[in-house]
């Protein structure tokens, strides 16, 4: 084909191509027509190449928020591209009834490499909190003389879901109760507390071992090995919610690998999927112990999103790839130290590649919007906390120019507060 004709397709299809939807649009049918789910930003994204996202307007953004830990490869990775794109030409979803040989695979691989004994593939990470409390309550039914309560820990955060809000604290949707029935809340890194909670009605104690919406919170490993030995001494079961943890967020596949410790119930999401809807329940020993008609659901472990969650696996188990995570928070947490250190602010804290800095006031929502103005996409899990959750394969240099733009949003908020005296 000559360039003429190559010249004439592309301004074909350019006419036939939806006009792009610009800022002020957007933000019209946002108003008109979407549920208010959560706060947006105004930009509306078309492309995503890696830790960059293009707007409709062409401009780029740094994107360190990564969906909050949705994107474990970035965007679009190539090894996630070609897995969608064969398995779509190929099967996509058979029903929940059946066997599909990605489903097999992934649950096979999700079991060896984290010594469990059962998987259960769902859509999302509160579906997968929500597995976990129908399996603790199962088994508290077969194992515990009926005990059901649950215990969780003070700002916790597992999912939007009715049973996971009522695990969650403060529940965001306080209009929504009454919540479910049988769950205690204590401090956070307090075991003595723990200790104090649990009666004969307790079948489980439920942990994040970073909390993440709280402020990016990690535990104590004096805590969590004591939580462990707790349970193991009251017969009672240990859930980690590694929704955000897991698949080598913290520089290892599980963040109870960091820490020494062994859960009966994991609870994994966003980046199983690396972009698309896929999550997993993995239990051990006696929490095996689900029948047919307990968890099932109609997209679970179809054939398309489990051929994404076993490229996303196999991607991170290749060799070096956890050592690299490491280096990079490593490279991360120093330069947000410095940055810390060089405007005043407080503390860094995190593992892997999720950290948080805190603020010396409650101003991460004005730097977040002072940072997209700048081109860098952040997230502020408090109002004086910023969270930072890039593609597990973030360069050095990406983290560079983040710090870079980070500081002039610093700049800007400062320069803000000055004409406001």
């Amino acid at each position: 084909m000559n360039l003429f004709n190559l010249r004439r397709q592309a301004a074909r299809a350019a006419e036939q191509a939806p006009a792009p939807v610009a800022t002020a649009q957007a933000e019209q049918l946002s108003r008109d027509y979407l549920m208010p789910a959560t706060e947006r930003a105004p930009q509306v994204f078309v492309r995503g190449q890696g830790s960059w996202l293009w707007d409709s307007e062409g401009r780029a953004y740094l994107d360190f928020t990564q969906g909050c830990a949705v994107n474990s490869l970035g965007h679009s990775p190539k090894a996630l591209v070609q897995a969608l794109t064969a398995q779509t030409q190929a099967l996509i979803n058979p029903g929940a009834g059946f066997h599909n040989r990605g489903l097999l695979k992934l649950v096979n691989q999700l079991c060896r490499s984290t010594a469990s004994d059962q998987a259960y593939l769902l859509n999302s990470g509160a579906e997968a909190c929500e597995g976990a409390i129908k399996l603790a309550r199962k088994w508290g039914q077969l194992h515990r003389n009926g005990a059901f309560h649950i215990i969780t820990a003070s700002q916790s955060c597992h999912g939007r879901s009715l049973g996971a809000l009522s695990a969650s604290d403060p529940s965001p949707c306080n209009r929504c109760e009454p919540g479910l029935p049988g769950f205690s809340k204590v401090p956070f890194n307090d075991l003595a507390a723990l200790h104090a909670a649990v009666d004969s009605r307790t079948v489980a104690i439920m942990l994040e071992p970073i909390q993440g919406e709280a402020g990016v919170i990690p535990a104590t490993q004096d805590y969590l090995k004591g939580v462990e030995q707790l349970c193991r001494e009251l017969g009672i079961l240990l859930i980690l919610d590694e929704v955000q943890t897991g698949i080598g967020r913290c520089g290892a596949l599980l963040a109870e690998q960091t820490y020494g410790v062994r859960a009966d119930i994991i609870t994994l999401g966003k980046g199983l999927g690396s972009g698309v809807p896929l999550a997993a329940l993995l239990a051990r020993g006696t929490a095996c112990c689900a029948e047919a008609g307990e968890l099932e659901g109609s997209h679970h472990g179809n054939a398309l999103m489990s051929a994404a969650g076993l490229a996303v696996l196999e991607t991170v188990l290749e060799p070096g790839f956890f050592e690299q995570v490491q280096a990079s928070g490593r490279h991360l947490r120093d330069g947000l130290s410095r940055l810390a250190a060089r405007y005043g602010q407080g503390e860094v804290r995190g593992q892997g590649l999720l950290w948080g800095l805190e603020l010396s006031e409650a101003l991460a929502p004005a730097v977040v919007k002072a940072a997209l103005q700048e081109g860098l996409l952040l997230n502020a899990a408090q109002p004086h906390v910023l969270r930072f959750s890039p593609a597990l394969t973030v360069s050095h240099g990406n983290i560079d120019e983040m710090l870079l733009r980070l500081a002039r949003a610093f700049a800007r908020v400062h320069t803000a507060q000055l004409s406001l005296r």
